[in-house]
């Protein structure tokens, strides 16, 4: 499949240059079936950066990164082992064993920039921001479909979720992932910390697949996936990531990972639908997320309790 390119890559090489990055390899290919290069990616980062930044800007990160393009080795990293330049910041965490290292964030484009000077083709975000580690500020479900299922599968769980969600007063946004599924993301205010966000998620999945048995599993084995979804909770834990909006995903076609509204998620026909060139046009649009930054809401005490009791 062959896609219009989003924009000149001298818009890219320029954007670099107004970042103070020096851009290296401009014209290596990343990805091949679109001939995309980096001077292109830069471009599209330019271009959604406005969009893309509130939901990514200081955040610890995970970084995919394909030193030779999307169809070569590719590997994740998430602490700074210097080489990258300055504009991609990182700041010291305290690791579960006591131990500190040193994670990446971004604060502007040039972060974004940086990052994909260093052949970064993902973008994957804890759901707190450094400024209140211990509290994540979004709960994410992630529906994973089984082998072979229909993507119109994935959809349908998607407004299930959002209906449960809405239940528990959790209004929530609907992102497609670039690859198989759905991310029903439900923003929060950062008052509650993770291992009781964890167990309010748990549940909630648990309960789901016991309501609709023939449809959903809570259980991550591959096993009990059997032409099932498994409504994937596990993201919602201190050091756990999942794809930022508007990153890019370093498979075939180039897709990337858009939010969409409830409405428009009927009209969707596969998760990996959108290119850069759609992107792109997208950020120039109405924000399906409008209200995003605005909703508030959490997970109380009495939520977590409340949720872990037997469903009536």
């Amino acid at each position: 499949m062959t896609q219009p390119k989003p924009l000149d890559p001298k818009a890219g090489i320029a954007a670099a240059e107004a970042a103070g990055i020096k851009l290296t390899s401009p014209d290596r290919v990343v990805y091949p079936g679109q001939g995309v290069t980096k001077a292109d990616l830069v471009a599209y980062y330019a271009a959604v950066a406005e969009r893309m930044l509130p939901y990514i800007e200081n955040r610890p990160l995970s970084l995919l990164r394909c030193p030779q393009g999307r169809s070569k080795f590719c590997f994740f990293q998430k602490h700074d082992t210097g080489g990258f330049p300055d504009a991609m910041a990182s700041s010291p965490i305290t690791e579960k064993d006591g131990s500190t290292d040193n994670y990446f964030y971004v604060k502007d484009l040039a972060g974004l920039i940086a990052g994909t000077q260093m052949n970064v083709l993902e973008w994957h975000v804890w759901g707190a921001r450094f400024d209140d580690i211990e509290k994540p500020e979004r709960v994410v479900f992630d529906i994973d479909p089984d082998e072979g299922m229909d993507f119109a599968h994935v959809r349908a769980a998607a407004l299930d979720i959002r209906t449960e969600l809405a239940a528990w007063a959790l209004e929530s946004y609907a992102l497609v992932t670039g690859g198989k599924g759905i991310h029903v993301i439900a923003p929060l205010k950062p008052t509650t910390e993770w291992p009781e966000v964890k167990s309010f998620c748990k549940t909630f999945a648990q309960r789901l697949a016991d309501k609709f048995p023939d449809r959903f599993t809570a259980n991550s084995r591959k096993a009990s996936r059997k032409g099932k979804l498994f409504i994937d909770y596990l993201r919602n834990e201190r050091g756990s990531t999942a794809i930022a909006p508007w990153s890019t995903r370093s498979r075939e076609g180039a897709p990337v990972a858009v939010p969409v509204s409830w409405d428009e998620l009927e009209t969707v026909k596969a998760a990996n639908q959108f290119s850069l060139a759609d992107a792109v046009k997208r950020a120039k649009q109405p924000d399906p997320w409008k209200y995003y930054a605005s909703t508030t809401q959490s997970i109380t005490k009495a939520m977590w309790s409340a949720v872990a009791s037997p469903a009536s």
